[in-house]
């Protein structure tokens, strides 16, 4: 394999991030147009052609949507911050400035509004909040809202082994570890930590994801859904809850890979996840099912395989795995690719996918009603068909 030293590197992207670091065990990424330069704007953009098809669809997706659902009518919450972020990627790649007045839209109404933070589930918002932070001239009413999150992250609740607690203040007494913090507010954190380039909210993320695994993973690799929650049944596995954690994962390492840096233990978590993913994956469809290791018992569920197939594009594109994953993305997009129907207006609509979930047993997960047109999974499949778009 080529080495690839690291520079000093600034990410010219809506993230504006940089870091400086260097190590020749390092391959170059996939994402790169120049060997030891981080992808800028364009660059970005370009690997995730544009005018391709899929990235055609998901703009006609997001579309729909946007038409469907004004944005002073969407929450403040995990689901449409989700959402946002998806919008945030595909204007990203697209430039297309509907997208941008919509999640501009969004955040104005909800800061005129006034908003909380009061557990992991309010904090997804703050993804949108730092992409219009970085805008040339941007208020500084942006920041604050990915400052506020940083702040709660630091002084939300933790368990006695030191992670985040799901509930934060809203059930402060509860100490609870879900799979769902680590993207819902681990992902906001470790990108501010990127743009700022501090390395301490990393290593906070990173700290995280140890003590998750330590309570969550289990000796297949894949992760429980809940630590210190009553209902939850030993021996499975929800599809959507380690899908965040595959997607939100990738993106950390993505991170560290652009300051030149790796983190061997987060690496290893996702290893043992990726290879339980792997195995897990509905070979006809390309699917997943929303309970993993029950095969046939529960249903194949939209926005966990969507999530899947981004979170191991995102760790190829970054070094993260190899290009033996891609036979099976693949197989998941077209899989995914079945989920999208013409809606009554004639737009394309996505179903499939189960509803809000707490924690439960086998039966609980099964029994989840599934949706067509959610906004999260809504943004999962706008977010696997960028990643994915110029990958093959």
């Amino acid at each position: 394999m080529r080495t690839l030293v690291a520079t000093c590197i600034a990410l010219a992207s809506l993230l504006g991030a940089a870091g400086c670091g260097e190590d020749d065990d390092l391959t170059p990424v996939f994402d790169a147009c120049t060997e030891g330069v981080a992808p800028d704007a364009a660059c970005y953009a370009s690997k995730r052609q544009p005018a391709s098809a899929q990235v055609k669809l998901a703009t006609e997706i997001a579309a729909g949507y946007m038409a469907r659902h004004k944005p002073e009518t969407l929450k403040w919450d995990w689901g449409d911050g989700v959402l946002m972020y998806a919008m945030v990627e595909l204007h990203r790649v697209t430039g297309d400035k509907r997208l941008l007045a919509y999640f501009k839209a969004w955040i104005d109404h909800h800061l005129v509004k006034g908003y909380d933070l009061v557990w992991s589930d309010s904090c997804p918002p703050a993804l949108a909040a730092q992409a219009l932070a970085a805008q040339p001239g941007a208020a500084a009413k942006y920041q604050k809202v990915a400052d506020d999150v940083v702040a709660y992250f630091k002084a939300a609740p933790r368990t006695d082994e030191g992670g985040i607690s799901h509930m934060g203040k809203a059930l402060p007494l509860i100490k609870t570890l879900w799979l769902d913090s680590l993207f819902m507010v681990g992902m906001p954190v470790a990108r501010e930590g990127e743009r700022a380039g501090d390395a301490t909210l990393l290593d906070a993320v990173s700290k995280q994801y140890q003590v998750f695994a330590a309570a969550l993973q289990g000796s297949g690799g894949l992760l429980k859904h809940a630590h210190n929650w009553q209902g939850q049944e030993a021996g499975v596995f929800w599809g959507r809850g380690n899908a965040w954690i595959t997607a939100a994962g990738h993106d950390y390492l993505r991170a560290r890979r652009l300051r030149g840096e790796r983190d061997d233990a987060v690496q290893a978590i996702l290893d043992r996840q990726a290879a339980a993913v792997a195995s897990a994956q509905d070979p006809k469809t390309g699917l997943w099912w929303t309970v993993l290791n029950q095969p046939g018992k529960s249903y194949l569920e939209t926005s966990a395989s969507a999530l899947f197939a981004y979170g191991l594009a995102r760790g190829f594109r970054y070094g993260a795995r190899e290009a033996t994953v891609l036979p099976l993305v693949k197989k998941a997009v077209a899989g995914v690719k079945t989920r999208i129907v013409k809606g009554k207006d004639g737009t394309p609509v996505v179903e499939g996918t189960s509803g809000p979930t707490m924690v439960g047993d086998a039966a609980y997960y099964a029994g989840i009603k599934r949706e067509s047109d959610l906004h999260y999974g809504v943004g999962a499949v706008i977010l696997m068909l960028l990643e994915t778009s110029g990958l093959w």
